[in-house]
């Protein structure tokens, strides 16, 4: 059951969700759960959301009971939007949220040089939109309480975590003192500073980064274009750097590089935040909504997968806000959990299948880490020699494209590509933008009804093999739904065919989180049962 918010939104506790009393609390013994989520951030959210779809009861425990301690993240990209939409949000998150594709790169006052993230049609969802990270955990926490299943429980703290042989037991501390629960599974999305990552004596390996960055929300009615804009050296902050998004509301946010050796108590006194934002805003009226001074790391646990116990988000791997690729990484982290664990639950795969999502998952964290660490080194080099070199290549980007290419405020977050043993090598070469591993795009299609639907909205939550019409209609494997281009749907204006590099008889198979799994130039009935088999038994 969810609660409803009792408080109207604020700046600090946006959303604020009532304690109740659960039956497992008045049980005798520890009750067993097939899935115990810790964390209701949008990582544990979408996790617990996924799995009760699929068929899989969840209890969701949070130790706070509120959502919005400031805007936090922001900015949610194309991939996440699309695995929301599949959730059944996307499409209240894009209508709330701050459509944007176009980033602007300046040195000093000049424009160094723009960029387009999503510069083909066809996509039902944008390549971004920002929108605050409260906004986001309401319509998930709304999502919830409209499917059977999923038990969130708000001031349930984790106080003990006990790892055995086939579950995991928890100790829990609510207003009306302990109790405790049993799970087959436990999903780890506790955020940042994990109570289940410190009681298992769990640590990082990576990089913190001393340079200190201001974070600032202002309200500010301003007509400046929509798009992401990030200064090197501007003339209002000398020497650092600064970066501005528009959110809903007429909301502003502002982040700005302090250096290493800034006060991080006198920074955040609101004098002197609204003094460095005149510097850069003029004579515009402005109002603080929400400050932060923050350092970052750039670091991951060595494993994410610790018997029953399972690491997903923040919990597991942090990186560098810029790039936004944090909060993105670990809903994706959620997606590819959820249908994993789903198959074992249900009888159709074997653990091994769980370190699966430790091979894939790591890999997107090594890539995300290696991204943000190269975006900050760029940003804020550390050494006279280092800034030397970054003020050159900013230069010459004006004019050469190999120093364009080069520049680097933040490479912004899209979906991995698995180099995974999940997919069936390629037979024949493919090309086009589809990419075994990877998601598959959007495109598109006309339906049988004659409307213009989009392929993604189309798909279904599981196996999904997608046939293009050569002959007769081609019997699907159990357990896979078919579709066929030509006849289900239709390819009117043949993104499909580009972008699948497809042609009469090609066949493509689609693992429950959409990834690209195998593909063939003709329909075998064999191979595409071997291909399925082959995910499920890794």
């Amino acid at each position: 059951m969810v609660s409803k918010p009792s408080a109207a939104p604020g700046r600090k506790a946006v959303y604020r969700y009532g304690y109740r009393r659960s039956r497992d609390q008045d049980a005798r013994a520890a009750v067993r759960h097939p899935v115990i989520v810790v964390g209701a951030g949008p990582v544990g959210l979408t996790a617990a959301i996924d799995l009760a779809l699929r068929g899989v009861p969840v209890v969701l425990l949070d130790d706070a009971d509120r959502i919005g301690e400031g805007s936090r993240g922001i900015c949610w990209s194309k991939r996440t939007l699309e695995i929301f939409d599949r959730l059944g949000v996307g499409e209240r998150l894009v209508a709330q949220g701050v459509t944007w594709k176009l980033g602007k790169v300046f040195l000093g006052g000049e424009q160094v040089y723009s960029f387009d993230l999503l510069p083909e049609d066809g996509h039902k969802m944008p390549a971004f939109i920002n929108l605050q990270q409260y906004a986001v955990e309401k319509e998930l926490v709304e999502r919830a309480g409209e499917i059977d299943g999923i038990d969130l429980r708000w001031k349930n703290k984790v106080t003990a975590v006990e790892r055995r042989n086939d579950a995991v037991r928890l100790t829990v501390e609510t207003p009306d003192g302990a109790y405790t629960l049993d799970a087959d599974w436990l999903i780890a999305a506790d955020g940042a500073r994990s109570s289940i990552r410190a009681l298992l004596g769990l640590d990082f390996s990576g990089v913190t980064f001393e340079d200190k960055f201001l974070i600032a929300d202002i309200r500010m009615a301003a007509d400046l274009p929509t798009e992401r804009r990030f200064w090197f050296d501007p003339p209002f902050h000398f020497g650092q750097s600064a970066l501005m998004h528009r959110q809903p509301s007429n909301v502003w946010r502002i982040d700005l590089q302090l250096g290493r050796d800034a006060d991080a108590q006198e920074e955040q006194r609101p004098e002197n935040v609204i003094a460095r934002l005149k510097r850069m805003l003029g004579e515009r009226e402005f109002s603080l909504e929400w400050v932060s001074l923050y350092r970052f790391n750039c670091c991951r646990l060595e494993r994410f997968v610790h018997g029953r116990i399972v690491f997903a988000g923040d919990s597991a791997h942090q990186v560098s806000p810029f790039g936004a690729r944090g909060a993105n990484s670990g809903v994706q982290d959620a997606e590819n959990l959820s249908w994993k664990l789903a198959a074992v639950l249900n009888g159709e795969a074997g653990e091994g299948l769980i370190e699966n999502y430790e091979t894939e998952r790591a890999q997107a964290a090594d890539e995300n880490i290696a991204h943000s660490t190269r975006s900050t080194d760029f940003i804020a080099p550390r050494s006279a020699a280092e800034r030397r070199l970054r003020n050159a290549v900013l230069h010459l980007a004006p004019q050469a494209e190999f120093a364009r290419r080069m520049v680097n405020s933040g490479r912004l977050s899209v979906a991995s590509v698995y180099d995974t043993p999940l997919s069936t090598p390629d037979e024949a070469a493919f090309k086009g933008s589809a990419k075994l591993g990877a998601p598959v795009p959007d495109a598109v299609m006309r339906t049988r009804a004659g409307e213009n639907k989009f392929l993604l909205e189309q798909l279904s939550g599981g196996f999904e093999l997608i046939h293009v019409k050569n002959g007769a209609r081609p019997d699907a494997p159990e357990g896979i739904k078919l579709t066929t281009i030509g006849e289900d749907l239709h390819d009117a204006e043949g993104m499909f065919m580009q972008r699948f590099d497809a042609t009469p008889g090609a066949t493509y198979l689609l693992r429950p989180d959409q990834h690209l799994a195998a593909r063939w130039r003709n329909f075998d009935a064999a191979k595409v049962s071997a291909a399925r088999a082959r995910i499920l038994a890794p």
